[in-house]
């Protein structure tokens, strides 16, 4: 396992739906956060699909979660959101969807992008797996001046991409428990995926405690540490 990143100064996190970046780097985010890192999210749907409830009104559902992905930010700390609001279901690694993300990465600057891993395998989720292509195809159309040159901001190379939920885990950053709880926090705030997602229906006080255990686990690496693990990218 690699050695853990120093604290960036900037840091973008890239995500298919609102949640995403929680579950799959939060704490990593909280943690530099609070050590003075400005820490950019970018949601690349409009979470328009998060139901189970066929008569859903969808419109209102975009509201709310757009609501709650601003309100779970700042539960983690974070300096700004960016929100693409690209149909759920319909994301597409497309030219144009490549420059608004290029267009992101020169304007926040990061040292550090963090999103999802296109080469996971099994993943079902179509927007999970083009959300992974689509970081990669911008970060190298960032980085070279001659992709998107009418875009404002001048081109710009991330130092490193570390990919989340990973097919092959070789990087774990660690996490201390004030990092984990606004982990948890950010994804208690996205209230409106309590019963589809995190299984807080019924009985919330002792589901939200399985759930909060639920986070733990997956934020505990071998020795009983606590950390996220990533497949960290260093040649970009």
């Amino acid at each position: 396992m690699s050695e853990p990143l120093a604290v960036p100064k900037r840091a973008l996190a890239i995500g298919a739906h609102p949640d995403d970046i929680e579950f799959g780097c939060g704490a990593t985010l909280a943690r530099w956060a609070e050590a003075g890192c400005e820490a950019h999210l970018l949601v690349l749907t409009d979470g328009s699909k998060g139901t189970w409830d066929a008569n859903a009104d969808l419109g209102a559902l975009v509201a709310t979660r757009r609501a709650e992905q601003l309100d779970a930010a700042a539960a983690l700390g974070a300096h700004e959101v960016h929100l693409l609001d690209v149909v759920d279901g319909d994301l597409e690694t497309t030219r144009s969807i490549v420059a608004e993300v290029c267009a992101v990465i020169r304007a926040a600057r990061p040292d550090v992008v963090l999103g999802h891993d296109p080469w996971k395998q099994y993943r079902l989720h179509p927007d999970h797996r083009n959300a992974g292509w689509i970081t990669l195809d911008a970060i190298v159309a960032a980085r070279d001046p001659h992709f998107f040159p009418d875009q404002p901001h001048p081109h710009h190379r991330p130092d490193a991409l570390l990919l989340f939920e990973a097919e092959v885990v070789d990087h774990h950053e660690p996490v201390a428990e004030p990092a984990l709880d606004a982990k948890v926090e950010a994804l208690l705030r996205h209230r409106s995926q309590w019963r589809s997602t995190h299984g807080i229906d019924q009985d919330p006080e002792r589901e939200i405690a399985a759930f909060s255990a639920r986070v733990r686990a997956d934020t505990t690496v071998a020795g009983g540490r606590l950390a996220e693990s990533f497949k960290l990218i260093t040649e970009l």
